[in-house]
């Protein structure tokens, strides 16, 4: 035993695009199983994306995160008032902005629509071979560069969501997003592991997956292009990486999609913001359409509860 927290460091760039294998279902669920994550190039149509960027920009904008003097599609952070907001308000380590302007975002209609598109449904019913439920609890990513934000670490998606362990995220930049933007990196191979001990951790969710030993892994990252999307089950490790453009707000979204015929846990169901008191009703309220409008409660869906496991057992960060 060391006090070392040591992490696979071995890194790779460059995904496969799984796209050709969207007609060979039996193939598409067999690197499903030995990457345990699927790259798609040019998924979503790269205009829709643009379009919801160019709305939360605005709202950004309103809030006084941009730069009023660039022009506002390249989303360069107005670093006096990012800096201010950041002393302030406590809620910008788990959302990346303050809760007003993420509970604004929450609003847009757009949001919610995107993860109900055609070609993302169509990869979830391949690989479930059952009705697909896209959960609606979808999370907006505001990364504005700040020495105290730091980066989502390496992690399991199944200890913060629950249910079904055989639910997927689906992660996609609105945007292109190189690199040095950040970007989510994928621990290849690592769902094989089952569910890992944790450690409490700064960025996102506030835990680490502990992955000691698991050096024989490696680290794959790349770019994404506008319309390129990542998706993985429930317990791949992944990461965020850091935003080295020191002026530029990375936006992407999570979403998470399962069968229909296994359990959900309740807060999936919930807006993302409701821990700040905002509920669907307000979601809602200036909708066009409400075809999307509670859509789950059309279903008999199986909904549990939440273990809190994984809160009252946190490890130290030895190996």
């Amino acid at each position: 035993m060391t006090s070392e927290w040591k992490t696979p460091d071995v890194v790779l760039i460059g995904f496969d695009d799984a796209t050709p294998l969207l007609m060979k279902p039996e193939a598409l669920r067999a690197k499903a199983e030995k990457d345990g994550f699927l790259y798609f190039r040019q998924r979503l149509p790269a205009d829709l994306l643009l379009t919801l960027r160019s709305q939360i920009l605005d709202i950004l904008g309103a809030h006084g995160w941009l730069d009023a003097g660039q022009p506002r599609d390249l989303g360069v952070v107005n670093a006096a008032a990012a800096a201010e907001s950041d002393r302030r308000d406590e809620s910008m380590k788990y959302i990346g902005i303050t809760a007003e302007a993420y509970m604004e975002i929450q609003r847009l209609e757009l949001l919610h629509r995107i993860p109900h598109h055609p070609n993302l449904l169509a990869i979830y019913a391949t690989l479930f071979q059952a009705p697909v439920l896209p959960h609606p609890r979808h999370i907006a990513r505001v990364l504005v560069p700040s020495p105290r934000l730091a980066p989502t670490p390496p992690h399991q998606d199944y200890i913060h969501i629950q249910g079904t362990h055989s639910f997927w995220t689906c992660w996609f930049p609105l945007g292109d997003c190189p690199m040095d933007l950040g970007g989510l990196a994928m621990l290849r191979g690592s769902h094989r592991e089952g569910v890992l001990d944790v450690a409490e951790a700064e960025g996102a969710g506030g835990r680490e997956t502990i992955l000691c030993g698991k050096d024989h892994y490696a680290w794959l990252r790349d770019d994404y292009a506008c319309g390129d999307i990542i998706t993985f089950p429930s317990h791949l490790v992944h990461k965020g990486t850091p935003n080295r453009l020191k002026d530029r707000v990375r936006l992407s979204l999570d979403v998470r999609y399962q069968s229909r015929n296994e359990p959900i846990c309740f807060e999936s169901l919930l807006p993302h913001t409701h821990a700040y008191g905002q509920e669907w009703d307000d979601i809602y309220r200036h909708w066009q359409a409400n075809d999307l409008q509670y859509y789950w409660k059309s279903w008999n869906l199986q909904v549990e509860g939440k273990d809190d496991y994984w809160a009252r057992h946190v490890k130290e960060k030895i190996c």
